[in-house]
């Protein structure tokens, strides 16, 4: 599992470690890894160019230091100073006697790589008027940027961008990753994320991550599987309410995927039950929840529309004593009904709800900036998992519980029925067993993958992630 720190926490570590290293020790790793992804990125060395922009204190003096390292290795390298009088003196001296050349912003014409030293972890907001010119001159030319620590620019808490930024193509993370490279604006920005060790990795052991990116790895130990003695009951049952006669489709659709997640039998509660019998024979159905039978978890609201039919069966799924999945129409029934949002806050079953930005302003207000802060404010608001959707879903606890952000996708999964399919999913691994935070964050890794896989071949439907999740499943475990 990958883990990002705040800058307060990657602060901290880093004053630790330099209590106990040579001056400059952490500077020249990090320097050292930046050199040789350059490198990578250029795909040779000597007759190669690089422009270094460098700006002021550590995160310049990296920039400075690679440039040596790279200087050293056949390189011809240029240094664009962004702040003369705040240059890292130690880091300059060592670039010039290796023969680097300080040039002005003017005289850079032409480059093979470009390495992005201006801010670091400690700035925040917009950048300062006088590096804009520069980011946008590197914006100019045509190489690929390497960003240290973050892309400038860019929040490294939050992943927000206020007015300019760089756009990277990689975004060397020396130390730890950043919240800001995961999320929001700031995912986009960064390119591919490596992260390198430079030593801080215990002064970390005790912290709690700000954020958590579950890998493919992770999941071979997470996803359900049958054991031995298991029967078709003792695997989970999950409950689904879905569906309407204008949305029959939506029914099919978390039907579909909630029978992929690993229980062992899906009910289903509503008006689509024809539908879904024709399309999943080995769906139990009824029309209504009080029929459906006992089952370890509920899926509720996608296509169930907002009429008293719909309300009824929110009531009942409410107040069951089950976790609960709640999306689309049902999250719309909540922001209307005060008094379903009401049971919502008193249930003593765990709650998952599943929102995309409209759903969740409807409900909690402006999202902002920070998709996380907004995430967990609303989790702890209802006593619930939150899942956001976006580029970089956001699922956060309540009770200063575990966030995750999710890793996986494309932006081919913003189409109708992609939420659907999710709704279901989570529901089913919710009733085999999985801790709700972990199950929406195990839902939207397969989710996301299934998206990939589908994207591969042209557009993407619900229905072929349908199609493209038993693969992924299967290969994942």
């Amino acid at each position: 599992m990958d883990m990002a720190y705040s800058v307060e926490q990657i602060r901290a570590a880093e004053r630790s470690v330099l209590a106990q290293v040579p001056d400059g020790a952490l500077m020249a790793k990090a320097a050292r890894a930046v050199a040789t992804r350059a490198l990578d990125l250029l795909g040779f060395g000597y007759g190669a160019r690089a422009v270094l922009l460098v700006g002021a204190g550590d995160n310049g003096g990296d920039a400075l230091y690679a440039g040596a390292d790279l200087r050293r290795r056949g390189v011809s390298v240029e240094a664009v100073l962004a702040v003369p009088d705040r240059v890292h003196p130690a880091a300059l001296a060592a670039f010039r006697a290796c023969g680097g050349r300080v040039v002005e912003l003017a005289d850079v014409s032409r480059a093979d790589v470009i390495i992005d030293g201006l801010v670091g972890i400690g700035a925040s907001g917009p950048l300062r008027d006088n590096l804009v010119p520069v980011v946008r001159r590197a914006a100019e030319l045509p190489a690929p940027v390497l960003a240290i620590d973050v892309p400038s620019g860019v929040d490294p808490d939050t992943g927000a961008v206020a007015g300019e930024a760089v756009h990277a193509a990689v975004t060397v993370c020396p130390g730890g990753l950043k919240p800001g490279l995961l999320v929001g604006e700031g995912r986009v920005r960064a390119g591919r994320v490596e992260l390198v060790d430079i030593g801080l990795g215990p002064a970390l052991a005790d912290a709690q991550p700000a954020l958590r990116r579950l890998t493919d790895r992770d999941l071979a130990t997470m996803l359900p599987r049958p054991e031995p003695g298991d029967d078709k009951y003792t695997r989970g049952v999950v409950g689904v309410v879905a569906g309407s006669a204008e949305y029959p489709g939506a029914a099919q659709l978390a039907v579909g995927s909630a029978r992929l997640g690993g229980v062992g039998a899906v009910r289903y509660a509503g008006y689509a039950y024809v539908e879904v019998s024709r399309a999943h024979p080995d769906v139990l159905v009824s029309d209504t929840v009080a029929l459906a039978g006992r089952v370890q978890a509920w899926t509720i609201g996608p296509g169930l529309g907002r009429d008293d039919h719909a309300r009824a069966s929110l009531r009942a799924v409410l107040d069951s004593d089950v976790p609960v999945l709640i999306d689309a129409d049902g999250l719309n029934l909540l922001a209307e009904d005060g008094a379903l949002a009401q049971l919502l806050r008193e249930r003593s079953a765990p709650s998952v709800l599943t929102p995309h930005d409209r759903e969740f302003e409807r409900l909690f207000g402006p999202i902002g900036t920070d998709r996380v802060a907004a995430a967990r404010r609303a989790a702890d608001r209802v006593g619930a998992v939150v899942l956001l959707k976006g580029f970089a879903t956001v699922i956060a606890a309540p009770s200063s519980g575990p966030v995750f952000v999710n890793g996986t996708g494309t932006p081919e999964l913003a189409t109708a029925g992609s939420g659907d399919v999710l709704s279901g999913l989570i529901g089913s691994l919710l009733a085999a067993g999985l801790e709700p935070a972990l199950a929406a964050a195990v839902g939207a890794h397969l989710h996301g993958r299934a998206g990939e896989r589908a994207a591969q071949t042209g557009p993407v439907t619900a229905p072929d992630l349908l199609g493209e999740l038993p693969g992924v499943i299967a290969e994942l475990r």
